[in-house]
């Protein structure tokens, strides 16, 4: 059985099987942009710099265990689909409240 047929698609795009050193670092700094994304666009509150250093600080922890995770998984990409999701809504949530503006004047 040939490892990189099972490998998810950002691991075979970065060659995780052929380059493994670049290609984990590669893994895993997108999976902590992609985090970082997701968690603006749906978690993210106002708190004061160290809260946030520590948020991050834990982001980044979690996302060494989800990059290994994602070698065989689709962690980047169901932190895509996440994305995604939360742009539609926020999209959405806007063009709402623009609405809601408009029909009380």
């Amino acid at each position: 059985m040939d490892v990189s047929e099972r490998l998810s698609f950002f691991a075979a795009l970065f060659r995780v099987d052929e380059n493994p050193a670049m290609g984990m670092w590669l893994l895993y700094i997108t999976i902590i942009l992609l985090s970082i994304v997701v968690y603006k666009l749906g978690f993210a509150k106002k708190l004061p710099l160290f809260q946030t250093i520590l948020i991050y600080i834990f982001l980044i922890l979690g996302c060494t265990v989800l990059t290994f995770l994602g070698v065989f998984l689709p962690v980047a990409e169901g932190l895509i689909v996440a994305a995604l999701i939360l742009i539609i809504y926020k999209i959405r949530l806007h063009q709402q409240k623009k609405q809601d503006a408009a029909n009380l004047e």
